[in-house]
């Protein structure tokens, strides 16, 4: 890859773990288009579990006090073997009309949201969201917004909110990785490749720790509409 590639890609992972690191989500609407066009779509989303894995982790380590553990726990045990199988066969499965449906369940959240209605989930529902959410983030790549849906309703700080729901992604993306390897889907220069990128999401979601310790309740809710909103677009518009 020439250098002007890599700047870009550096500054890309730096700027969507900052996005991330505020809302829980929302990076992969920009990092997944830009690396697809650089380094090729198939490509693209096993170097990026590597990195986002690391971006994850650090935003799990930064709030690791304030993770909500049992509503965790129970989401990374449906999440785990979804994401197993969701890696195994995510070449071959058409994810068009997929991507259209979930962009109309976001548009729905948003509208509910600010109509009022209280999204919550009890805590053994997490286990089949769970299950939607990992299969989903192996198939398309990210679920952030799905996921992020849940821990939402918990009603949390935006420091909780973010550090909880990164725990849950670690997890995904860790899975993926083993599956990936094993099935030849990496090698040691994507590897490589993966390390360097995530090392500049750490340091993106530090920026984003940062920001989001003074951030009024209401401005983090409306940045999150907008982010769900976006996505929505995004995917209905995609493949």
């Amino acid at each position: 890859m020439t250098t002007i590639v890599w700047v870009t890609l550096i500054f890309i992972s730096w700027l969507a773990a900052t996005i991330s690191g505020i809302a829980g989500f929302g990076g992969s609407l920009i990092i997944l288009p830009v690396f697809s066009i650089l380094i090729g779509a198939k490509k693209a989303i096993p170097i990026l579990t590597i990195a986002w894995m690391m971006g994850n982790f650090s935003r799990a380590a930064l709030g690791y006090r304030e993770i909500i553990w049992k509503p965790v726990i129970y989401f990374c045990l449906g999440a785990l073997p979804a994401a197993v199988i969701g890696s195994r066969i995510f070449v071959e499965l058409p994810t068009g009309l997929i991507m259209k449906g979930i962009a109309i369940f976001l548009f729905v959240i948003v509208v509910l949201r600010h109509a009022g209605v209280k999204l919550y989930l009890q805590e053994k529902w997490f286990i089949p969201w769970g299950v939607l959410v990992g299969f989903l983030s192996a198939v398309l790549g990210s679920a952030g917004p799905i996921g992020a849906v849940a821990f939402l309703g918990l009603n949390l700080t935006p420091t909780a909110y973010v550090a909880s729901e990164a725990v849950t992604a670690v997890v995904m993306h860790l899975t993926k990785t083993a599956i990936y390897g094993r099935y030849s889907l990496l090698n040691l220069q994507d590897v490589i490749v993966g390390v360097v990128l995530g090392s500049a999401m750490v340091v993106g979601s530090w920026t984003a720790r940062h920001l989001i310790k003074n951030m009024a309740k209401k401005l983090f809710g409306n940045f999150v509409d907008i982010l769900l909103i976006v996505a929505g677009m995004l995917l209905f518009l995609g493949r």
